[in-house]
């Protein structure tokens, strides 16, 4: 049965967005700059980052190889939850954070399995979001069914930064070939196996060879391709990476351009290796000439620190147009009082031609520290710009504070050119800050996102949006993966009223939040009449709403407790003699640490587009690692000069989309108006008021192998009528003649009749059985279980000598015959 779950409405915005970025870089042939980041619930375990290490250390041999000694695996960055003890070893982090990883380690949500996946969704040859091991994944022995983890993780890592694509496909395992024949779905054909149904009950399996669909001319449904376990075949790391001798991608002689596999679909029939070496990792990279294989990877373990922010915020004479200064201090308000967590260290810098600390770094305890920061935002505009000076007076905040600027974050926002940004880039780069820019209308610096991109933080962009300011700072929650600290955006709406006008709104709240919820409306010219009401009838006024001391026009109510789940309403009424415009803004928490809420996350196919090209706009609708079904996704992307353009995202499977019901709502844009920022926001909303989850097995995965078919070649036979020396020495014991013995294909039955020479058979004689078994590569598996043989003859009852029957039948009784072989 599949989970349903009443979702109506929730937001997620982000502008100016772009697909995630990376601080991987491909020096003289190594891979620098590699984050994997454990999640915040994973419980501390020492044996987790000794068997990371391990992964990491084998797949960089194996992707070396794979490559052609083009590529490896040098310095990667463990990241610690600040959930595990502090150790001496453990380094503070820079840049790196969990929301920014390459890989995580977490639990899957409702258990759903722990294959190794890559969160990948965009065209052939683009990047990945991310890749997820689970700790189960990494701690337990799952050799038999994915191979090595190292091998698993060489085929993520190139779904995650090759953007290539799977060579099975388990929706349509078969397909009848050009000479007609059924093929396995693979690549390369070389790979050899047999077609059968397995059917398995109380711990055994049996099988039988699968029956041709007369109406299909495919196998049967359930038709299962088991390879062979010892084979020739090289190809292909992304069909079967964890069959021995697959040391290879498919190149364009071994591909096999006729599977219907999500590769030859997306990549429109190219082999793996030939969208590898178009990629920019190889554009300039030659196959190393040293002749031993690079040096192990190493592995710094870096610990998530308390969070600390500093918000460096523009006053210079331009912030006072538009209401930019006033609708600043609004933003930042909502950001201090909803967004940045308890116990989290927050400062405040202003600029304009010069800077100056307003806050050094206090931490968040309770609202008399809200109201002491929000206090100390400024009140008038004027001056110049200087980018610079703003940062540098941030850093001095950070120090002063006695906490380091490397893995703080600063929020930028201004509004003004500075041409003398490349002055500080250096120090920035030195100093390990994270940066967020937020660029307030189309005069702001150009360089900004330069500030965003090489540092890992968000980028956004505003301007005629009244709301768009309070969505750029929305965006900028926790970066730890922990799901109670992250806010969630429920409604973000601008009303334009009359005089004297009413206007409602709903705005649901579903089981998986309320937790620390809060209704916020702002107006430009009179404070309207407030009216709000919870799903069970409890109404609150507008003397409920608490007004800010600083006169920017806004008022705030934060719930008691959990808000209740279902719809709220709330009516609004312009009591002004003119026309404004208010707006209404809604955030909320998770409810319990255990269960994640449902999200939706936006971005672009890419940072920027050269007309005509395309980009996509994708939309990640999820409740933790689940895709959210039956949703309708609306795109609105606005220019820099206002205009608007509304885009419904679609995950049908068709057009930019690339997998039908993965949670993933994605659409071409290509209205374009001109250079320049393009910001992005997305509104979800439940179809019928329910969604559904997919309990469906995520794409792009390492193949899980049900089992293998392996021949022993030969058997080794040997008794004893020892138990004892037949277990401590096997090799010395007696060797039965197997000259005779054809062995069956694995898992058949052998029968094999042998004379127990050169024992004395003798009615009572009891003596033991071992086998080995050989297969064709010469590797012997270990001695089975010993079985034991007893030679009775029956006793004629007293009865049958009188009618003078001769007994002559001898009965040899063998006792455990079931032989348990595995080649090792």
């Amino acid at each position: 049965m599949v989970p349903r779950l009443t979702v109506i409405l929730f937001l997620t915005l982000r502008l100016l967005p772009g697909m995630k970025s990376s601080m991987v870089n491909l020096i003289n042939n190594g891979y620098d700059g590699i984050v994997i980041a454990i999640n915040p619930s994973v419980p501390e375990d020492e044996k987790l980052i000794q068997n990371i290490k391990e992964m990491v250390t084998e797949a960089s041999t194996y992707l070396f190889h794979a490559t052609k000694r083009r590529v490896y695996f040098r310095n990667v960055s463990i990241l610690i939850p600040m959930t595990w003890k502090s150790k001496s070893e453990y380094l503070m982090p820079k840049q790196e954070s969990y929301d920014q990883a390459e890989v995580i380690v977490a639990n899957p949500y409702l258990k759903h399995g722990d294959d190794p996946y890559t969160l990948q969704y965009g065209r052939c040859g683009e990047k990945g979001q991310y890749i997820h091991f689970t700790p189960n994944f990494l701690l337990t022995n799952n050799l038999p069914i994915y191979g090595s983890r190292g091998r698993a993780f060489v085929h993520e890592w190139a779904h995650l930064r090759w953007g290539i694509f799977d060579e099975y496909n388990g929706d349509q395992p078969f397909y009848i070939s050009r000479r007609n024949t059924i093929e396995a779905t693979r690549c390369s054909t070389h790979i050899t196996g047999t077609n059968v149904i397995v059917k398995c009950q109380g711990g055994s399996c049996i099988t039988r060879p699968c029956r041709r669909d007369s109406q299909t001319g495919l196998y049967e449904a359930k038709c299962t391709f088991i390879p062979e376990k010892s084979q020739t075949a090289r190809e292909s790391i992304m069909f079967m990476q964890s069959l021995h001798s697959v040391t290879e991608f498919c190149t364009e002689k071994t591909h096999n351009v006729e599977a219907p596999n999500l590769q030859n679909k997306m990549c429109n029939g190219k082999s793996t290796w030939d969208v590898i070496m178009n990629s920019t990792d190889f554009q300039n990279t030659s196959p190393m000439t040293e002749m031993n294989p690079p040096t192990q990877p190493t592995f710094s373990l870096l610990k998530s620190k308390q969070r600390v922010v500093c918000l460096v915020l523009d006053k210079s004479g331009s912030m006072s147009s538009e209401d930019r200064l006033f609708r600043m201090n609004q933003a930042a308000e909502l950001f201090l009082i909803q967004i940045i967590e308890k116990g989290s260290l927050v400062g405040m810098v202003t600029f304009d031609s010069v800077a100056e600390i307003r806050n050094n770094l206090t931490k968040i305890t309770d609202d008399n520290v809200y109201e002491n920061i929000t206090a100390n935002l400024p009140q008038e505009a004027n001056g110049g710009t200087s980018i610079c000076r703003g940062l540098k007076a941030g850093f001095q905040a950070i120090i002063q504070s006695q906490q380091s600027t490397s893995g703080s974050e600063i929020i930028l926002l201004t509004d003004g050119e500075d041409n003398e940004i490349h002055s500080c880039i250096e120090e920035v780069k030195q100093s390990g800050v994270i940066i967020h820019t937020i660029a307030l209308g189309p005069s702001a610096a150009k360089e900004l996102e330069t500030l965003s991109d090489m540092t890992g933080g968000h980028r956004f962009y505003a301007n005629k949006d009244i709301n768009g300011l309070t969505n750029a700072f929305s965006r900028i929650s926790s970066r730890s993966g922990n799901i109670t600290q992250q806010t969630i955006q429920l409604e973000s709406k601008a009303l334009a009223i009359t005089e004297k006008k009413w206007v409602n709104g709903t705005v649901p709240v579903d089981s998986t939040i309320g937790n620390d919820t809060f209704f916020v409306v702002t107006w430009t010219i009179k404070k309207p009449e407030i009216l709000l009401q919870d799903p069970k009838g409890k109404k609150y006024k507008t003397s409920d709403f608490k007004e800010d001391k600083l006169n920017i026009h806004s008022a705030r109510l934060r719930i008691p407790g959990i808000a209740e789940t279902g719809t709220w309403t709330y009516s609004l009424l312009n009591n002004h003699a003119s026309p404004q415009i208010l707006t209404v803004t809604v955030t909320t928490r998770a409810r319990s640490p255990t269960t994640p809420p449902v999200t939706a996350t936006a971005h672009m196919s890419q940072n920027t587009a050269h007309y005509p090209s395309p980009v996509i706009v994708y939309a990640q609708v999820s409740q933790g690692f689940l895709p959210v079904l039956g949703i309708n996704v609306t795109a609105i992307i606005e220019t820099e000069d206002g205009h608007q353009v509304t885009l419904e995202l679609w995950d049908n499977g068709a057009g930019a989309d690339t997998v039908k019901n993965d949670g993933i709502y994605s659409r071409y844009f290509t209205d374009y108006r001109g250079n320049g920022r393009y910001s992005l926001k997305v509104h979800a909303e439940a179809r019928n008021n329910t969604a559904r989850l997919s309990l469906r097995q995520p794409q792009n995965k390492a193949l899980y192998i049900p089992g293998y078919i392996e021949n022993a070649n030969s058997y080794i036979i040997r008794i004893s009528k020892s138990f004892l020396d037949l277990q401590k020495d096997f090799d010395n014991a007696t060797l039965v003649n197997t000259s005779s013995l054809k062995p069956k294909e694995a898992g058949s039955d052998e029968n094999f009749e042998f004379k127990p020479e050169p024992f004395r058979i003798e009615n009572g004689t009891n003596f033991y059985i071992a086998v080995q078994a050989i297969n064709e590569a010469n590797l012997t598996s270990e001695v089975s279980n010993i079985a034991q043989a007893i030679k009775f003859i029956p006793m004629p009852e007293d009865s049958v000598p009188a009618l003078g029957t001769k007994i002559s039948a001898i009965n040899l009784a063998i006792f455990a015959l079931a032989m348990i072989l595995s080649i090792v």
